[in-house]
């Protein structure tokens, strides 16, 4: 009997031709497509669908978006911290409910069109390491990834629109998806009424003197630089550090970059795909930043130090740290805490 793959199908390009793909390796594919938003379309998913003949089903899960994923994005920034929502929607909940439907349409694996592989329900770099997408997956349990297949891990982004085009599907030059799927127009927009943004005074870090107000301090991040609004003389100022309690924006003019440089953080919500207990890797605090070298100590089942002695700029809690062995990804954590020199950024929190 074929085997059966349940395939998450948001309507793009890359999770239809997942889909394709699967098909042609003698798959039989079930499409599956989450209503996660109001203004989510679900059209152009319902014409691949049709168009590779397969079945396909659209739920709804709008309520338990909203209450994990959005929710928590608000009340993350309302309490200081820079959250990264599409790792949180990977662990908790599209690769959550892919496993649950799995079983439930009587399905052997589930894939996505994400750009990595699994190899022995390990994670690895794509071969398209511009698309690159481990990541955003490194959160990924060993039982999800036992089971995940991975169609575009060995084909470039190009060659995929290729092979839409080939095969008369409609979304073969459809744009990326780039931004944050539930933010729709400009982010302080969406924002905008969601924020307890209270104005307040702008500090010059270097002097301590107030050089202006801010609009609310909850819009701004650490490393900023555009978008300000606080007026000031200086050609160049970026945040370097927010004072929830006090109210308190601080910046600093001019090219003052050690301001933002640290030399450790530590990591909550850890995760460690192959249980190894590694003490040096590579590791990345942003998706598009490269990897450095760093030194891991392991305090707990769930925190982790890891140390960077040359420094690191703009390391900043609710990001995700991401370890990397060769193009193997190892797992990862959340920042929770950030350290230059083993203090504690003050400017951070």
């Amino acid at each position: 009997m074929k085997k059966r793959v349940l395939v998450g199908m948001s309507g793009g390009v890359d999770s239809s031709v997942a889909a394709l793909l699967l098909l042609e390796q003698g798959y039989e594919v079930v499409g599956l497509t989450f209503k996660f938003t109001e203004e989510f379309d679900s059209n152009d998913a319902v014409k691949v669908a049709n168009t590779l003949n397969i079945e396909h089903h659209v739920i709804d899960y709008r309520d338990i978006f909203k209450e994990t994923v959005i929710d928590k994005f608000i009340n993350d920034y309302n309490s200081g911290i820079t959250p990264n929502p599409c790792i949180l929607c990977n662990r908790e909940v599209k690769f959550n409910f892919l496993y649950q439907n799995m079983k439930k349409f009587n399905c052997d694996y589930i894939a996505t069109g994400h750009y990595a592989k699994v190899i022995d329900d390990k994670l690895y770099k794509s071969v398209d390491l511009r698309k690159d997408q481990t990541y955003f997956l490194a959160q990924l349990t060993n039982e999800q990834l036992s089971h995940l297949l991975l169609p575009l891990e060995g084909i470039e982004k190009d060659m995929v629109r290729e092979k839409a085009r080939q095969c008369g599907l409609e979304v073969a030059d459809k744009k990326d998806s780039t931004d944050v799927c539930f933010i729709t127009n400009k982010f302080r927009e969406f924002m905008s009424d969601k924020l307890d943004n209270i104005p307040g005074d702008v500090i010059d870090v270097a002097t301590n003197k107030v050089i202006g107000k801010h609009n609310g301090l909850r819009s701004y991040t650490i490393g900023q630089r555009k978008g300000l609004n606080i007026g000031g003389t200086a050609d160049r100022m970026y945040v370097v550090g927010k004072d929830i309690k006090k109210n308190i924006l601080y910046i600093a003019l001019g090219d003052k970059s050690d301001y933002l440089i640290s030399t450790s953080c530590v990591l909550k919500n850890i995760n460690l795909i192959n249980k190894d207990k590694v003490k040096k890797a590579k590791a990345k605090f942003r998706y598009r930043q490269e990897e450095i070298d760093v030194e891991i100590d392991y305090i707990s089942d769930d925190e982790i130090i890891v140390n960077y002695p040359e420094g690191v700029k703009s390391v900043t809690p609710g990001q995700a740290c991401v370890f990397y062995r060769e193009d193997e990804c190892l797992g990862g954590g959340i920042i929770k805490e950030v350290r230059k020199d083993n203090k504690k950024l003050w400017y951070l929190l």
